[in-house]
């Protein structure tokens, strides 16, 4: 009996583990809209790496899924691949202000992250 709850427990845990690690689109650009506001305000090393990184996976979870407008089309679709170019760009960018954040350029962190909002703006005049 004591075997089976533990199963049962541990069955639960990793599946409900599983299904809060897999967001939904929209869960993944919240993430990037508010992580992308702290690296912006941020004076804090620790705190603007924490929210490239979370951006970083906000983003490479978005290349997984499809945004409505696409969906039905084929994943090797011209507009497929052009939104998988935009969050490719975006991930460039990410990894380019966290090498400069680690390495305690914040003010290059902040430059370099200003071209987010141009990558949003640019991929929700296409495929929102």
């Amino acid at each position: 009996m004591r075997k089976l709850l533990i199963a049962m427990l541990s069955s639960t845990l990793l599946f409900t583990s599983v299904a809060a690690l897999a967001q939904d689109l929209s869960a993944d650009m919240d993430v990037l809209k508010g992580a992308s506001r702290t690296v912006q305000k941020t004076d804090d090393k620790a705190e603007m790496v924490r929210a490239l990184t979370d951006m970083r996976a906000a983003a490479t979870d978005a290349k997984t899924q499809t945004p409505e407008k696409l969906q039905g089309q084929a994943a090797d679709s011209e507009q497929v691949k052009q939104y998988h170019g935009l969050l490719d760009q975006l991930i460039g960018r990410i990894d380019a202000s966290l090498r400069l954040a680690n390495a305690g350029d914040l003010a290059g962190a902040k430059e370099q992250a200003k071209g987010f909002d141009a990558i949003r703006n640019e991929g929700h005049k296409q495929f929102r």
